[in-house]
């Protein structure tokens, strides 16, 4: 039975999963991932077969969910995929590595069953399919939840520093400004001086600064359409 040869051979199962990792360009197991990601997916997809053969479907469907993903309420399974698809996130590596991590335990059972002979049923096949499917279907979720919510942070954080520059800008073209035309309004300065020069080119430098807004304003609003 599949349940059986998961747990005779688990840590071999998990250092195949580490050296098909290592292999792929720049990236590497990590402590966390280990402790988390793959090693529990694998007790979890053994005991939905252990439930299985025990003739407790429903029990089974809590572990690991049903066909066809498990939404809205996750299942243990689910629950531990989300954290791994966050945690990925975390360390930096792209979607198609959470994938990877779930296709490499894959490949890794199928070629350690073929090399032991190890007979396995068409049900059990069943089984290790929805259980992948549910995992890289909450994990990749999860990713894709996290990484989009982080780009809309730097996005809201790069629009806040435009608009202190804008701000910080307008506020020194219209104190220039303000100086300028309380220097013309207390003395005889001729408003063709020196001083109306400046005054001049700070309203000038206003009216590029609000115009350069408008033109980011409507830029972004076409974007959007």
């Amino acid at each position: 039975m599949m349940s059986d040869f998961l747990a005779t051979n688990r840590d071999d199962l998990i250092e195949r999963c580490k050296a098909k990792v290592a292999r792929r360009p720049r990236r590497a197991a990590t402590p966390e991932q280990l402790t988390n990601g793959i090693p529990i997916f694998l007790k979890q997809l053994e005991r939905t077969l252990q439930a299985e053969e025990d003739g407790q479907p429903e029990k089974s469907l809590r572990i690991s969910g049903a066909s066809g993903g498990d939404q809205p309420n996750l299942s243990e399974m689910g629950v531990t995929a989300t954290a791994h698809g966050k945690q990925l996130l975390e360390f930096g590596f792209s979607v198609d590595q959470v994938v990877h991590d779930y296709g490499d335990l894959c490949q890794a059972i199928t070629d350690l069953a073929f090399e032991l002979e190890a007979p396995f049923g068409i049900e059990e096949f069943r089984t290790l399919n929805r259980c992948l499917d549910n995992a890289i279907a909450d994990a990749v979720t999860e990713f894709s939840f996290q990484r989009d919510a982080a780009i809309d942070r730097q996005h809201d954080a790069e629009s806040n520093e435009r608009m202190g520059f804008l701000v910080h800008e307008l506020r020194n073209s219209l104190s220039t400004a303000v100086l300028a035309l309380s220097a013309l309004e207390l003395g005889t300065l001729p408003i063709s001086g020196a001083t109306g020069a400046i005054l001049k080119r700070s309203l000038a430098a206003l009216k590029t600064l609000i115009d350069r807004a408008f033109d980011d304003v409507r830029a972004k609003a076409g974007s959007r359409t």
